[in-house]
């Protein structure tokens, strides 16, 4: 080829060659839809981590209408020119990222956010949605209802595990945690109960608003925004935490003897477990019957009626076994399950009630055809099984058989160890696995295999 050819061939084409050469631009980087939950793939979002939630709600009982706005504080883990929130079914009425209106679209539960302009990794970054309409709740493959359920004064508001995005949009997976501004108005006469402490409550025009900020942070599905005609009563324990209870006039006088007994069972679980976790505690008892559930919604547990001793035992349990020691999976969730039903099982013990080799040898005692060994603990098999019985049962045993093999004072430590090594964050079980062998000193993988993963009925240990 000729020199001068040569050289006007290399002149018109480099820019091409060396996009070819060099990976060519750096390809759109858009955050994934879900974050790999194997039961809920579209749980959660990927390419960002939400810092904070500042949520506004007005919500009418009357008419079942909603309007609200979420302002998330969020940083970006990678580049982003586009990013999903989970949000099913309200109307979105704007949107802005860093204050600048920003494209979105509907996609399913999935709200496609477009900015106008990329976010850097490490970028922190401003997501405003406005947005209105009659807020219902989801079924889950279980055919149970969550999210926002109407009730006949109000809504009962419980998100395990999908419902947070009925009424915020959301990161909603347990991997991604984070502090929490409520600002929540209904009709005077009626009380808007949230996580945390509540910082003002005011009336004016008819309404009252209710200001609540939860610090520590949280699963989105462990947020609630609860609203009814609830009789509210407030202290401080002499451990100095806040404790808020709202109670349906319907549920007052059975609820009344169980929630006296609330900052006790605290004080039990705090010298079992550890230090309390968070800096408010209570109840929010509400009238659902159509409900069938309570739910450990965080630092406040909310009940579909009044519960008896052993469901306040179960749900406060949870603020540190599933609240503050947080899931990386559904499918791990025997961690909150299991644990939170061995409290059971131990506060009978230590309060004149069965002990908890008595509980474990009564459902031992189950046939082999028996649903308590329909599936192992540990592997659920789907989001339809999650809170089966045997992940609470099964799951509580295979802690007893660990307690009865390592012995009390490495059973307890472990407890403390795994509460406290894991405070404000995520755990799963095969780093709870090691740290049983680490304080006991003994080879469990055995134990751990046939409890939480054979299927059947294990042999008795």
């Amino acid at each position: 080829m000729p020199k001068a050819a040569r050289r006007t061939f290399v002149l018109v084409t480099t820019p091409v060659a060396l996009v070819a050469l060099l990976g060519a631009a750096a390809p759109p980087s858009t955050g994934s839809k879900g974050v790999g939950d194997p039961y809920f793939p579209l749980a959660g979002n990927g390419g960002y981590h939400v810092e904070h939630y500042d949520l506004t709600l007005g919500y009418d009982p009357g008419s079942r209408h909603l309007d609200g706005k979420a302002v998330l504080t969020a940083r970006a883990t990678q580049r982003l020119t586009r990013f999903d929130l989970d949000f099913k079914g309200l109307t979105v009425t704007g949107l802005t990222v860093d204050h600048t209106k920003a494209r979105f679209r509907r996609d399913g539960q999935e709200l496609v956010v477009t900015p106008e302009h990329a976010l850097r990794k490490g970028e922190r970054f401003t997501v405003t949605v406005t947005y209105k309409g009659k807020p219902a709740p989801v079924t889950d493959p279980d055919g149970s209802l969550d999210g926002w359920i109407p009730t006949d004064d109000g809504a009962f508001v419980a998100g395990e595990p999908q419902g947070a995005m009925t009424w915020f949009p959301a990161n909603n997976h347990p991997k991604d945690k984070s502090s929490y501004d409520f600002t929540l108005t209904v009709p005077q006469g009626r009380t808007a109960v949230a996580n945390g402490v509540l910082r003002s409550q005011r009336t004016a025009h008819g309404k009252t608003t209710f200001r609540w900020r939860q610090s520590e942070p949280m699963a989105a599905y462990l947020a609630t925004a609860t609203v009814g005609k609830f009789k509210v009563e407030q202290f401080t324990t002499r451990t100095g935490i806040r404790v808020y209870n709202a109670v349906d006039a319907r549920e007052a006088a059975a609820a009344a003897p169980v929630l006296k007994k609330l900052p006790s069972v605290l004080e039990w679980e705090s010298k079992l477990f550890g230090r309390y976790p968070f800096r408010a505690a209570g109840s929010i008892v509400d009238h659902a019957p159509n409900v069938g559930y309570a739910l450990e919604t965080q630092s406040r547990p909310v009940y579909d009626s009044a519960p008896d001793l052993s469901t306040l035992v179960h749900e406060n349990a949870h603020q540190w076994f599933g609240d503050s020691v947080s899931l990386t999976s559904w499918k791990d969730i025997w961690l909150n399950e299991g644990f939170a039903t061995y409290a059971e099982w131990l506060y009978a013990e230590q309060h004149g009630g069965d002990s908890a080799q008595k509980a474990f040898d009564d459902l031992y005692a189950k046939p082999a055809s028996d649903e308590l060994w329909e599936f192992p603990p540990g592997d659920p098999g789907s989001g339809a099984n999650i809170f089966g019985t045997p992940v609470y049962a099964r799951g509580a045993m295979t802690l007893h058989v660990l307690r009865t093999t390592v012995g009390d004072r490495a059973f307890f430590g472990i407890l403390r160890a795994w509460a406290g090594g894991h405070r404000d964050g995520h755990g799963t079980t095969a780093q709870f696995e090691r740290l049983a062998e680490r304080v006991s000193g003994k080879k469990l993988d055995g134990l751990f295999h046939t409890w939480l993963y054979s299927p059947g009925k294990p042999n008795r240990p």
